[in-house]
């Protein structure tokens, strides 16, 4: 081809578009080095209430302990009004205790020393005694906060704002139990002796091998049993109790 007859017919200043070089193709990333980054999923309903933390403690009683909780509950659920100074010296000395125990942990670490524990349980154990009046609206208050984050997450709200459910409680029971001192005793007493029974009945169907899967199931699994497990026998305790101190003409504090 005469490429100088060609040129003499094109304008000065262009160029045939045969003559441009042809772009280079622009290269495109391979499927396998492009990543995508999949956004972090935080789940808003984190586990919180150390349900298997319980279950252990449960499956850990032998059928002796068991029936021990269940005879020890039976009475506080019914009778509690008639002991409940003891109730209350023993249940401020587990708190010292377990303060103690918490303490030493952070403070020594894995050296756990149960002297700190010891000397706090005996520390609160007699100061409650001359507040008792303050202790047993301290426990009614606590009893409260207990029962209303029961059906806080009975009802699977979000466990994060659990805290929200057991102040409301803690408020509540609080204010009546300074109001009517009567209210206090039958609230931590009765909880205290549900709870116990729970657990003892709990631990005889674990040992059980018929029930032993359906129990842990209904407590693993399904988040009402264990708070309406403990709160219906407690508001039972709570009719009864009340009935029982109205008979009653000799109780004081």
């Amino acid at each position: 081809m005469d490429w100088t007859a060609i040129l003499a017919f094109v304008p000065e200043g262009e160029v045939p578009v045969s003559n441009i070089p042809a772009a280079a193709p622009t290269a495109q990333p391979a499927a396998s080095a492009v990543v995508v980054s999949a956004p972090t999923v935080t789940s808003s309903n984190a586990e919180i209430v150390p349900v298997d933390w319980i279950w252990s403690q449960i499956t850990a009683l032998n059928v002796l302990e068991a029936l021990t909780f269940i005879a020890f509950g039976v009475v506080c659920l019914f009778y509690g009004w008639r002991v409940f100074k003891v109730l209350v010296v023993i249940s401020f000395a587990l708190l010292g205790l377990l303060a103690g125990v918490l303490l030493s942990d952070i403070v020594l670490g894995a050296n756990k020393n149960p002297m700190l524990g010891v000397v706090l349980a005996v520390v609160l154990a007699i100061i409650s005694v001359p507040m008792m009046r303050w202790s047993v609206s301290v426990l009614g208050a606590v009893a409260g906060g207990v029962m209303t984050a029961a059906m806080w997450y009975a009802f699977e709200l979000p466990e994060e704002f659990i805290w929200a459910g057991g102040l409301v409680g803690v408020v509540a029971g609080g204010m009546i139990s300074f109001i009517v001192f009567r209210i206090a005793v039958m609230l931590f007493s009765c909880l205290w002796g549900s709870s116990l029974i729970v657990m003892g009945v709990m631990a005889l169907m674990y040992t059980y091998p018929l029930t032993t899967g359906q129990v842990q199931d209904l407590v693993l699994s399904e988040k009402w049993f264990l708070p309406v497990a403990v709160l219906v026998p407690a508001v039972i305790g709570i009719f009864f109790q009340n009935k029982f101190i109205k008979g009653s003409k000799d109780w004081t504090v």
